[in-house]
């Protein structure tokens, strides 16, 4: 909760920026003649990414949060509890990485169940391949949708 608490005020303070950013953009088409109108539009183009960027990432979360409330039910979410740590917190990297071969073993026994493709994102997440991690977790997301569509 804490966590989405942080979200809600980082997104209100975005959300105030882009405002801002657009009414320059407005000033700017204003002021009239050719280079003002021509950053102005481009300074309105900002915003309008800002906002895509802002509902793509509260989307993806939301549907993340869906997979992790489905695992939660039925006892799947991971558990790295027991893994060994670094002074930092982190997972140690030797016992990451074994724990990674494990659910892609888990994975490459079953590619469709979404189940498997979750684990796997949450595995480079604590290894540290934070790209990977949100590839893999898109495919659990697609594939947990396909699931639901099917019902």
């Amino acid at each position: 909760m804490r966590a989405r608490n942080l979200a809600v005020v980082l997104t209100a303070a975005v959300a105030v920026y882009l405002v801002l950013l657009a009414g320059r953009g407005v000033e700017l088409i204003r002021a009239g003649g050719p280079a003002p109108t021509l950053l102005g539009v481009g300074v309105l183009l900002l915003p309008l990414l800002g906002v895509w960027l802002l509902v793509s990432t509260w989307r993806s979360g939301a549907a993340i949060q869906r997979l992790s409330r489905r695992l939660a039910e039925e006892g799947g979410l991971p558990d790295v509890s027991g893994l060994p740590r670094r002074p930092s917190g982190r997972v140690d990297k030797a016992a990451a990485e074994e724990w990674f071969e494990q659910r892609k073993a888990e994975l490459e026994a079953d590619p469709d169940n979404w189940r498997h493709w979750y684990r796997l994102a949450y595995a480079y997440d604590i290894a540290g391949d934070r790209r990977r991690a949100r590839a893999t977790m898109r495919k659990a997301i697609e594939l947990e949708a396909a699931e639901r569509a099917q019902r």
